[in-house]
């Protein structure tokens, strides 16, 4: 018997006239929602453990082994409790596993699912009665607030949904007025970093026999997975959760403001907290790390920029992802679907196609959302999956994520979707390749924060326009072209492919207000430098798509 078996065993407990629910992966919480409302000794959960779940796609082994970590001692302490627990491990899909305890037990009480993925699962389960569904008590706004501030339908901005919940919750308010005088401080933090402050070093936590379990796990079950696996930076304990925020709250928050759009080869993290991946399963409640980071002696643009982030760009994201079905049904019409989970580009790379386990093809989840404003259809490059490019940031941030499964929202934005969408890849093979390389991935956030912001995927449907940048912009906010081989003012390659882009998009792009003036500057250049701009971008896609190391001189000799 496992380790973790053998404890559980320990504390099992009477399962007789208990009400049952079942846990999903990313709700572990003991203070929110039924497992809150009763005494746990009137309470039984069933939580799952499904190979099914992690053979849908290539997923990091950093992100298997936090979900299973988590999952495994959130089990532990809530059997302490004094709760009945259920822990089934299947390779079969959620509802498969969980409809039998359902007979036997009667119907379990389940919070609604974050995940659309994990909602669609246990549909048929809902339709039989063997699931009853209650509102998800870990979010910090209702579907009311939002459609109330977008009742007139899309655009959908999240700066307007901000302010009303600002103004709902009173955090950061001061007489229905913002603190400070302003609802955002965004334009003031972003400054590059050039070696001071000194961001904090990240918390090293023991390996406890649990996590070493789930490492050993890794080691031989999951051992295909990409990524490298470090548990002594995986929180899996509530305790475990709350150190590394007191931490990250005393010694990040307070320069997280100036430098939140910094990137540095140096200091992978900076002053983020890195508790998204805590927040997204619950081991720290949005709730609270709202209320600590407002309440914190933070400067106010610092404690503004994190509350910005959680309590107004996720939640945003979590509607608009619901509003749409995924994306699935816009303004214009229903979407195209993939037909089956997307690796990635994982084929390209390894040479092999992805193993998933072996099911029924009804029982596979859908492909997501297939939406491509700009018509970019082309392949991820295998310098995703770290394969090197020559460029210095790309290979860098890309090594960071492989290494950690996380980096920050700006090198996610300006250096992976930027380059993504300056070689027009296909927008839901770089959301399939988020997906499966970040710790906090979940399809109600990784879905927007691609198709939707980082790849302009779906218009003008939640931003105002694509964030793409020449190396004018990443040289400015990073330290990556310092040892990169390419010259930021004249030979990196990175600035002709954003003038191609515009170009090449000039018709879909031409009456976007915001880029008025980078639209005029394209139009204005010779018609020589206009085709040596087409031929760079088609020669580096062609180099990179083929997993080709960028010669030095590859503008010059696209362009000669």
């Amino acid at each position: 018997m496992s380790e973790f078996g053998r404890r559980l065993k320990q504390l099992r407990r009477e399962e007789a006239g208990r009400s049952w629910i079942y846990v999903p992966y990313d709700q572990l919480s003991d203070r929110i929602g039924p497992l809150a409302d009763d005494e746990p000794q009137r309470l039984g959960i069933v939580l799952v453990e499904s190979t099914w779940k992690a053979a849908r796609r290539p997923y990091h082994k950093q992100k298997l082994a936090f979900i299973l970590a988590n999952q495994r001692h959130f089990a532990l302490e809530q059997a302490a409790r004094g709760i009945a627990v259920r822990y089934l491990a299947t390779d079969r899909p959620y509802a498969a596993a969980i409809e039998p305890v359902a007979d036997e037990l009667g119907p379990l009480t389940v919070m609604e699912p974050a995940e659309r993925e994990l909602r669609e699962d246990l549909a048929p389960l809902v339709a039989k009665g063997k699931l009853v569904v209650v509102p998800h008590a870990g979010w910090l706004t209702n579907i009311a607030q939002f459609e109330d501030e977008f009742a007139a339908g899309p655009p959908y901005r999240m700066d307007k949904f901000y302010r009303r919940v600002r103004r709902d919750s009173g955090i950061l308010m001061h007489r229905g007025k913002p603190v400070g005088g302003k609802f955002s401080y965004d334009v003031e933090n972003r400054r590059p970093w050039r070696g001071e402050p000194s961001p904090p070093a990240l918390p090293r936590l023991d390996v406890d026999p649990i996590k070493a379990e789930v490492g050993e796990l890794i080691a031989t079950r999951f051992a295909h997975h990409p990524g490298t696996l470090d548990l002594e930076q995986l929180p899996a304990t509530a305790a475990e959760a709350q150190t590394w925020w007191r931490h990250m709250l005393a010694e990040a928050l307070p320069q997280f403001g100036p430098f939140e759009d910094a990137m540095s080869r140096s200091a992978r993290t900076l002053f983020h907290t890195r508790i998204s991946a805590l927040v997204n399963v619950h081991r720290l409640l949005p709730v609270d790390v709202v209320a600590d980071a407002a309440k914190s002696d933070a400067p106010l643009a610092c404690r503004e920029g994190f509350v910005r982030q959680v309590l107004g760009w996720r939640e945003f994201v979590r509607h608009l992802h619901r509003a749409t079905d995924g994306f699935r049904e816009l303004a214009d019409g229903a979407t195209p679907v993939g037909s089956t989970p997307g690796d990635g580009g994982y084929e390209r790379w390894a040479g092999k196609p992805w193993p998933r386990a072996k099911t029924k093809a009804k029982q596979l989840p859908d492909g997501g959302a297939m939406p491509s404003f700009l018509g970019s259809d082309r392949p991820l490059p295998p310098a995703y999956w770290g394969t090197e490019s020559g460029l210095a940031c790309l290979d860098t941030v890309v090594g960071d994520v492989w290494a950690e499964a996380y980096s920050h929202h700006i090198t996610r934005l300006m250096v992976l979707s930027n380059l993504a969408t300056l070689l027009d890849v296909s927008p839901r093979e770089l959301t399939d390749w988020f997906w499966v390389a970040y710790v906090d991935a979940f399809d109600w956030v990784v879905e927007p924060n691609v198709l939707g912001m980082g790849t302009f995927a779906v218009g003008e449907l939640m931003t105002t326009k694509p964030y793409v940048a020449g190396s004018a912009y990443i040289d400015r906010m990073s330290d990556y072209c310092d040892r990169c081989a390419f010259d930021p003012k004249s030979t990196c390659p990175i600035t002709r492919l954003y003038w191609a882009f515009l170009n090449r998009h000039a018709q879909q792009l031409a009456k976007n207000p915001r880029l008025l003036m980078p639209m005029r500057a394209a139009a204005k250049r010779s018609a020589e430098l206009q085709r040596g701009d087409a031929a760079v971008f088609e020669r580096v896609s062609e180099l990179l798509t083929a997993g080709e190391h960028l010669p030095t001189d590859v503008v010059r000799s696209a362009t000669s």
